[in-house]
């Protein structure tokens, strides 16, 4: 084992997880859901925020590729930075980056109409969101192990509701032609105060974990690029993220182009695959207990496949919503369950879920670029069909998330531990 971290002891056959490990479980669910807040405030105003800058497709997909760029800058470190300030500071410091973003953002589209400014804070927002992203993934990590059973998707689905009620208040605050300065702006600071309050019941960090020197660590995240079950995972994962992110990013403006559908309603189509994430992560952890990561992730693709094929060919809005539901059921498990297999090992979680991060978050730097030019040839909409092109032969990385020794409930077993019931 790593000297650098150490693994906790889980809780002895009969006895249930204590107080602090369900307070730390109940902190990090209301980070992950204010970050899906946050990061759904956003996406539900990008069509408003498209009309105020007068921005084509292409154009469109440049400017999002700020926000990528900046996760991918965060990335590479997150992990180490997280071992080295403890999981709650790195999320408050992030958390205060993003909002920071979002205030920047909003007010440079609709008070000064400035591209510029839009893209700088969009790289802050990316930044803090892809930072809090790996904190809270390793958080969430040591979390399931002290408990004994699967509870990262649960996590995951509290920041899908988090964005459906981001999708929700975007589509009533672009109804009520809201200005999108003043709605990042009061969101932004709501969502910071909140994540402070949840960052709170973390973990208390374990003895050690600061432990070894500078580059010790590098060596471990070097190490860790050259392992190919992590590289693996990571390719699994930017395909499930390239599923989610090309939803977030254009579904909204899709059915608008492509069927017609009122601002309002294209926000409220992107909310219907945030519910539809939701459910398939608040469920399948029932099933992950059940049938193991293999078989349940295969099932939940192809779903994915069929709901995005259905969502761009269906040539009839009411039969590409319900594509759109299936979509956003079947692609709400592979980010999740690629962030627990990467965590299986504690002591190398950081170091692992950095690399599969940034492999996964890989995605949303190529998808708004690339979706955003194949839509200035064949429309937005169209050029959604890359989604099901994609997923398909990602079906061959699945067996990659297979745990490195089980029990009954797909988390890694130690000496003494006993999976309990789910809470």
């Amino acid at each position: 084992m790593d000297p650098a971290v150490t693994a906790p002891a889980t809780p002895p056959p009969g006895s249930g997880p204590s107080r602090a490990v369900l307070s730390a479980r109940n902190g990090v669910a209301v980070v992950f859901a204010l970050n899906g807040l946050a990061v759904a405030t956003w996406f539900s105003r990008v069509p408003a925020i498209r009309d105020e800058l007068g921005l084509s497709p292409g154009r469109l997909g440049l400017l999002l590729l700020a926000m990528s760029a900046g996760a991918i800058v965060a990335m590479p470190t997150a992990g180490l930075v997280t071992q080295r300030l403890g999981a709650a500071r790195a999320v408050a410091l992030a958390t205060l980056i993003l909002s920071l973003g979002l205030t920047v953002a909003g007010l440079s589209a609709s008070l000064f109409g400035s591209l510029a400014g839009v893209a700088v804070g969009l790289f802050a927002v990316g930044y803090g969101s892809g930072s809090c992203d790996v904190a809270m993934n390793i958080e969430g990590a040591a979390v399931e192990r002290r408990l004994g059973w699967t509870v990262m998707p649960r996590f995951h689905a509290a920041w899908s509701l988090g964005s459906v009620a981001g999708a929700g208040l975007g589509a009533g605050a672009a109804r009520l032609a809201v200005p999108v300065g003043a709605h990042l702006s009061v969101l932004a600071a709501l969502v910071l105060a909140g994540t402070l309050l949840g960052a709170r019941a973390f973990l208390a960090a374990e003895p050690g974990a600061e432990a070894g020197t500078p580059a010790s660590r590098r060596r471990r995240l070097l190490a860790a690029w050259r392992e190919p079950r992590t590289l693996l995972i990571g390719l699994l994962v930017l395909a499930a993220a390239f599923a989610e992110g090309s939803a977030n990013d254009w579904l909204a403006v899709a059915f608008i182009d492509g069927y017609g559908f009122s601002e309002a309603a294209g926000a409220a189509v992107f909310g219907l695959f945030v519910v539809g994430m939701t459910l398939g992560r608040t469920l399948g952890t029932v099933a992950l207990d059940r049938w193991g990561r293999v078989p349940v992730l295969a099932t939940t693709i192809v779903l994915a496949i069929v709901g995005a094929g259905l969502a761009v060919l269906a040539g009839s809005g009411p039969v590409a919503v319900v594509g759109v539901a299936l979509w956003g059921i079947g692609a709400s498990l592979g980010f999740p369950v690629g962030m627990s297999a990467a965590a299986d090992e504690e002591e190398h979680a950081h170091v692992r879920v950095s690399v599969v991060a940034v492999v996964g978050y890989t995605a949303f730097l190529a998808g708004p670029p690339l979706l955003g030019l194949l839509g200035d040839h064949v429309g937005t909409l169209r050029a959604l069909v890359v989604v099901p092109l994609l997923l398909l032969p990602t079906l061959l990385l699945i067996p990659a998330v297979r745990p490195p020794a089980t029990g009954s409930t797909g988390v890694p077993v130690r000496a003494g531990s006993s999976p309990g019931p789910q809470a």
